[in-house]
Protein backbone atom coordinates (compact mmCIF):
# COMPACT_ATOMS: atom_id res chain seq x y z
CA UNK A 1 0.00 0.00 0.00
CA UNK A 2 1.30 3.77 -1.09
CA UNK A 3 1.84 6.21 1.52
CA UNK A 4 -0.27 9.23 1.79
CA UNK A 5 1.06 12.16 -0.61
CA UNK A 6 0.56 14.10 2.70
CA UNK A 7 1.17 13.73 6.10
CA UNK A 8 1.29 15.80 9.39
CA UNK A 9 3.95 15.31 11.88
CA UNK A 10 1.65 15.18 14.79
CA UNK A 11 -2.31 16.56 15.83
CA UNK A 12 -0.35 19.94 17.00
CA UNK A 13 1.16 20.89 13.81
CA UNK A 14 -1.99 19.44 11.60
CA UNK A 15 -4.18 22.20 14.22
CA UNK A 16 -1.61 25.00 13.25
CA UNK A 17 -2.19 24.57 9.58
CA UNK A 18 -6.01 24.21 10.04
CA UNK A 19 -6.02 27.45 12.00
CA UNK A 20 -4.60 28.72 9.05
CA UNK A 21 -7.16 28.25 6.57
CA UNK A 22 -9.67 29.08 8.87
CA UNK A 23 -8.17 32.60 9.84
CA UNK A 24 -10.73 34.55 8.45
CA UNK A 25 -13.42 33.62 10.96
CA UNK A 26 -11.52 35.13 13.49
CA UNK A 27 -13.10 38.54 13.15
CA UNK A 28 -16.77 36.38 14.20
CA UNK A 29 -17.82 35.56 17.72
CA UNK A 30 -16.08 31.91 17.32
CA UNK A 31 -17.14 29.02 19.53
CA UNK A 32 -15.08 26.38 18.80
CA UNK A 33 -15.97 22.39 19.39
CA UNK A 34 -13.28 19.57 19.22
CA UNK A 35 -14.05 15.89 19.13
CA UNK A 36 -12.52 13.84 21.86
CA UNK A 37 -10.15 13.22 22.55
CA UNK A 38 -7.94 13.26 19.16
CA UNK A 39 -9.93 15.93 17.80
CA UNK A 40 -9.27 18.30 21.03
CA UNK A 41 -5.08 18.61 20.79
CA UNK A 42 -5.78 19.81 16.97
CA UNK A 43 -8.89 22.26 18.41
CA UNK A 44 -6.85 23.48 21.09
CA UNK A 45 -4.72 24.92 18.10
CA UNK A 46 -7.51 26.60 16.47
CA UNK A 47 -8.96 27.98 19.05
CA UNK A 48 -5.55 29.58 20.97
CA UNK A 49 -5.23 31.54 16.80
CA UNK A 50 -8.59 32.28 16.48
CA UNK A 51 -8.77 33.50 20.28
CA UNK A 52 -12.04 31.46 21.00
CA UNK A 53 -13.44 29.19 23.73
CA UNK A 54 -13.26 25.51 23.40
CA UNK A 55 -16.42 23.05 24.08
CA UNK A 56 -16.28 19.64 22.99
CA UNK A 57 -19.04 17.09 21.72
CA UNK A 58 -18.72 13.77 22.85
CA UNK A 59 -20.51 11.82 19.85
CA UNK A 60 -19.41 8.44 20.14
CA UNK A 61 -18.62 5.93 17.70
CA UNK A 62 -20.19 2.42 17.48
CA UNK A 63 -17.69 -0.02 15.69
CA UNK A 64 -19.01 -3.29 13.99
CA UNK A 65 -18.29 -6.44 16.55
CA UNK A 66 -16.16 -8.32 13.88
CA UNK A 67 -14.37 -5.16 13.22
CA UNK A 68 -14.30 -2.31 16.15
CA UNK A 69 -12.19 0.08 13.65
CA UNK A 70 -15.52 0.20 10.99
CA UNK A 71 -18.14 2.43 12.36
CA UNK A 72 -21.42 1.50 11.38
CA UNK A 73 -23.11 4.05 14.07
CA UNK A 74 -22.47 6.79 16.17
CA UNK A 75 -24.29 8.38 19.07
CA UNK A 76 -24.75 11.29 21.26
CA UNK A 77 -24.42 11.97 25.15
CA UNK A 78 -28.62 12.60 25.05
CA UNK A 79 -29.34 9.22 23.30
CA UNK A 80 -29.31 10.76 19.54
CA UNK A 81 -28.01 8.29 16.93
CA UNK A 82 -26.95 8.28 13.15
CA UNK A 83 -26.16 5.26 11.41
CA UNK A 84 -24.97 3.16 8.30
CA UNK A 85 -28.35 0.94 7.77
CA UNK A 86 -26.79 -1.35 5.36
CA UNK A 87 -24.08 -2.05 7.51
CA UNK A 88 -25.88 -2.60 10.58
CA UNK A 89 -27.85 -5.50 8.70
CA UNK A 90 -25.43 -7.90 9.48
CA UNK A 91 -25.93 -7.57 13.47
CA UNK A 92 -27.92 -8.84 15.48
CA UNK A 93 -30.66 -5.84 17.04
CA UNK A 94 -30.31 -6.92 20.57
CA UNK A 95 -26.20 -6.59 19.92
CA UNK A 96 -26.78 -3.78 18.29
CA UNK A 97 -28.79 -1.82 21.06
CA UNK A 98 -25.83 -2.91 23.39
CA UNK A 99 -23.10 -1.19 21.55
CA UNK A 100 -25.62 1.76 21.23
CA UNK A 101 -26.06 1.82 24.92
CA UNK A 102 -22.67 1.23 26.24
CA UNK A 103 -21.47 4.04 23.70
CA UNK A 104 -24.18 6.11 24.97
CA UNK A 105 -22.48 5.71 28.46
CA UNK A 106 -19.51 6.51 27.55
CA UNK A 107 -20.26 9.85 25.70
CA UNK A 108 -22.01 10.87 28.87
CA UNK A 109 -19.35 9.91 31.21
CA UNK A 110 -16.79 11.66 28.87
CA UNK A 111 -18.91 15.07 28.77
CA UNK A 112 -19.57 14.92 32.26
CA UNK A 113 -15.45 14.19 33.27
CA UNK A 114 -13.93 16.70 30.54
CA UNK A 115 -16.45 19.57 31.57
CA UNK A 116 -16.52 19.28 35.16
CA UNK A 117 -14.96 22.83 36.56
CA UNK A 118 -15.17 24.54 32.88
CA UNK A 119 -17.28 27.60 32.04
CA UNK A 120 -19.32 26.01 28.89
CA UNK A 121 -19.52 28.63 26.14
CA UNK A 122 -22.95 29.47 24.49
CA UNK A 123 -23.35 29.79 20.73
CA UNK A 124 -26.75 30.66 20.27
CA UNK A 125 -26.10 33.10 17.31
CA UNK A 126 -22.83 32.34 16.90
CA UNK A 127 -20.08 30.77 14.61
CA UNK A 128 -19.60 27.30 16.00
CA UNK A 129 -16.77 25.32 14.27
CA UNK A 130 -16.18 21.47 14.68
CA UNK A 131 -12.90 19.98 14.78
CA UNK A 132 -11.77 16.42 14.65
CA UNK A 133 -7.91 15.09 13.83
CA UNK A 134 -9.11 13.52 10.51
CA UNK A 135 -13.15 11.72 9.23
CA UNK A 136 -13.65 8.59 8.31
CA UNK A 137 -17.22 7.30 7.57
CA UNK A 138 -18.34 10.72 9.08
CA UNK A 139 -20.86 9.32 11.23
CA UNK A 140 -19.37 10.71 14.42
CA UNK A 141 -18.93 14.20 12.49
CA UNK A 142 -22.54 13.74 11.45
CA UNK A 143 -24.26 13.21 15.22
CA UNK A 144 -21.98 16.17 16.81
CA UNK A 145 -23.34 18.06 13.95
CA UNK A 146 -26.55 17.18 14.80
CA UNK A 147 -26.32 17.66 18.67
CA UNK A 148 -24.80 21.40 17.48
CA UNK A 149 -27.77 22.37 15.73
CA UNK A 150 -30.26 22.04 18.62
CA UNK A 151 -27.75 24.81 20.39
CA UNK A 152 -28.97 27.07 17.57
CA UNK A 153 -25.57 28.73 16.24
CA UNK A 154 -25.52 31.14 13.41
CA UNK A 155 -23.51 29.23 11.54
CA UNK A 156 -21.84 25.94 11.60
CA UNK A 157 -18.41 24.58 10.18
CA UNK A 158 -16.57 21.37 10.21
CA UNK A 159 -12.80 21.50 9.54
CA UNK A 160 -10.57 18.54 9.35
CA UNK A 161 -6.94 18.19 8.07
CA UNK A 162 -8.26 14.95 6.22
CA UNK A 163 -10.99 12.84 4.82
CA UNK A 164 -12.12 10.83 2.08
CA UNK A 165 -13.46 12.41 -0.98
CA UNK A 166 -16.40 10.85 -0.59
CA UNK A 167 -16.51 13.64 2.23
CA UNK A 168 -18.31 16.08 0.22
CA UNK A 169 -21.21 14.13 -0.18
CA UNK A 170 -21.91 12.47 3.16
CA UNK A 171 -20.90 15.69 5.51
CA UNK A 172 -20.59 18.77 3.60
CA UNK A 173 -23.76 19.12 2.80
CA UNK A 174 -25.11 19.35 6.35
CA UNK A 175 -22.74 22.32 7.45
CA UNK A 176 -22.47 25.88 6.11
CA UNK A 177 -18.57 25.43 5.16
CA UNK A 178 -16.29 22.67 5.35
CA UNK A 179 -12.58 22.86 5.23
CA UNK A 180 -10.31 19.95 4.43
CA UNK A 181 -6.64 20.29 4.01
CA UNK A 182 -6.37 16.55 2.23
CA UNK A 183 -9.14 15.20 0.65
CA UNK A 184 -7.98 11.66 -0.80
CA UNK A 185 -9.76 9.66 -3.21
CA UNK A 186 -7.45 6.95 -1.94
CA UNK A 187 -8.34 7.39 1.65
CA UNK A 188 -6.77 4.95 4.58
CA UNK A 189 -6.93 5.58 7.88
CA UNK A 190 -6.71 8.83 9.55
CA UNK A 191 -3.70 7.64 11.55
CA UNK A 192 -1.67 7.01 8.48
CA UNK A 193 -2.00 10.56 7.60
CA UNK A 194 0.14 11.14 10.72
CA UNK A 195 3.45 10.55 11.64
CA UNK A 196 3.05 10.65 15.44
CA UNK A 197 -0.41 9.30 16.13
CA UNK A 198 -0.62 8.29 19.84
CA UNK A 199 -3.55 7.75 21.56
CA UNK A 200 -4.50 10.80 23.83
CA UNK A 201 -5.39 10.74 27.73
CA UNK A 202 -8.76 11.87 29.55
CA UNK A 203 -6.22 13.94 31.53
CA UNK A 204 -4.73 15.41 29.09
CA UNK A 205 -7.80 16.17 26.85
CA UNK A 206 -8.46 17.99 30.87
CA UNK A 207 -5.78 19.92 30.90
CA UNK A 208 -5.85 21.33 27.21
CA UNK A 209 -9.52 22.29 27.77
CA UNK A 210 -8.69 24.08 31.26
CA UNK A 211 -5.70 26.21 29.79
CA UNK A 212 -7.21 27.10 26.68
CA UNK A 213 -10.42 28.14 28.50
CA UNK A 214 -8.69 30.16 31.39
CA UNK A 215 -9.49 33.82 31.83
CA UNK A 216 -7.26 36.03 29.56
CA UNK A 217 -5.68 38.96 31.63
Amino acid sequence: MDEPTMRFVNREEAGQQLARRLKHYAKDDVVVYALPRGGVVVGAEVARALGAPMDILTARKVGHPDFPEYAVAAVGPDGYVVKNDEAIRSIDQDRFDELIENAGVEARRRQDLYLKNIAVPTVKGKTAIIIDDGLATGLTARAAIKDLKQRQPKKIVLAVPVAPDTATSTVADEVDDFVCLHLDPDFIAIGAYYDEFSQVSDKAVIGILQEVNKPRK
